[in-house]
């Protein structure tokens, strides 16, 4: 397995969400870079795909460029009506680096800044689809975070609660938080996977043995998708309330693991995922069958 591999499975996959759609400029051929989330708009007619150059967006089965400036979006996470993001400014987009946290009504557009610009760059970060809650993980303290850890806001950054963390075990490596109440959080572990029902003070295990590498709750709020590899990639659908598990099906992933799920939120039986190594695809039947649509970053 190589270095960048090896790295990309020590970090997180984000929560996903949905977000208003606008129409993509046509870019031939779209190469996503790398990529760092994942999301449907609103409507359901389009996929987002932030990126290390901007987002890119497949819609009726085309690639293009989502309109905005191209920045690099290390963290990145959508509710329906709202992008957030962390990371590195485009040249010229006028944000500070890194940029703390900004916020999109307009599908990537335009962004709005919510503090910490200069501070901070969460990779880590995950959203509530219905609430806008916004959940970061920090390694350093910053002017708004004392301490390293999980930290929460519900108004756009105008305070910020740090959860305590209790019982996790292992180094976190992804985030989902619960489409309607955004005390439930999901946390994905090397050691695992764990269930919050209080915000992030309290975690206690769902599943064990293999580490998280993404998590993310379905729209149905009683379904958590999760990715993990031991020895070899596997997406299992959990019912959280009774704990029974769903093996799904992947297609044949070669030294790579699934880093990214979303839903559309229209057809809910439709997903797409992503994986470490930029490959993506398409379910219409709750990941029974799945159709490629990007390979190793070149899209088709």
């Amino acid at each position: 397995m190589s270095h960048k591999k090896t790295k990309a499975l020590g970090l997180i996959a984000l929560s996903l969400g949905v977000c208003l759609a606008l129409p993509a400029r046509a870019v031939s051929p779209v190469t996503l870079t790398h990529v760092h989330g994942l999301s449907y708009s609103a409507d359901g007619k389009q996929i987002f795909v932030p990126s290390h150059h901007g987002m890119a967006t497949y819609s009726g089965g085309k690639w293009g460029k989502a309109a905005g400036p191209e920045n690099d979006y290390m963290g990145f996470s959508a509710t329906k009506q709202f992008f957030y993001s962390s990371g590195h400014p485009a040249p010229g987009s006028g944000l500070a680096n890194p940029f703390g946290l900004i916020k999109s009504g307009d599908g990537g557009r335009t962004w709005r800044k919510l503090g910490l610009e200069g501070e901070a760059d969460f990779h880590q970060l995950a959203t509530s689809y219905g609430t806008n809650a916004v959940y970061v993980v920090t390694h350093a303290p910053n002017s708004r975070m004392s301490k390293p850890g999980i930290h929460a806001t519900v108004n756009d950054g105008f305070s910020w609660k740090r959860a305590e963390g209790n019982n996790l075990e292992g180094p976190l490596l992804s985030l989902a938080v619960h489409p309607s109440n955004n005390q439930i959080v999901a946390a994905g572990t090397k050691t695992g996977l764990f269930l919050s029902t209080d915000g992030g003070d309290n975690f206690k295990r769902l599943s064990g043995g293999e580490q998280v590498l993404s998590v993310f709750f379905d729209l149905d709020e009683k379904k958590l998708w999760f990715s993990s590899y031991e020895n070899k990639p596997a997406l299992t659908r959990l019912d959280w309330s009774d704990g029974k598990k769903t093996a799904i099906n992947l297609p044949p992933l070669t030294e790579d693991a699934v880093a990214y799920i979303a839903q559309n939120p229209v057809n809910r039986n439709e997903y797409v995922i992503a994986t470490f190594e930029r490959n993506v695809y398409l379910s219409k039947d709750l990941g029974k069958k799945w159709a490629q649509i990007a390979n190793r970053g070149q899209t088709q």
